[in-house]
């Protein structure tokens, strides 16, 4: 398989214009879209109820699982475990 040549990759530190520049025509050049507030800012978007409950369940099933796989580890080493406290 052959590859299109690019253009090599600039080494040496750039000037904050230098660099907008090349990032302006690295977008332009290859049609790449950004958003920088998406990028830089947390969304202030509400997460609806179903999800959050969801979520719950899932980080619930993922404490239970590893708590298994503690108890699990510790017997094969044989190692006593307190009943109620397993980390």
């Amino acid at each position: 398989m052959t590859r299109k040549r690019e253009k090599p990759i600039l080494t040496a530190p750039l000037s904050s214009g230098d660099y907008e520049a090349a990032v302006a025509a690295f977008i332009r050049d290859r049609g790449v879209t950004r958003c920088p507030t998406a990028c830089l800012v947390r969304t202030q978007a509400s997460v609806p109820e179903a999800d959050r409950t969801a979520l719950e369940h899932y980080e619930a099933g993922r404490e239970q699982s590893r708590r298994s796989h503690i108890a699990a580890t510790a017997r094969l080493l044989g190692v006593p475990l307190p009943p109620s406290s397993v980390c």
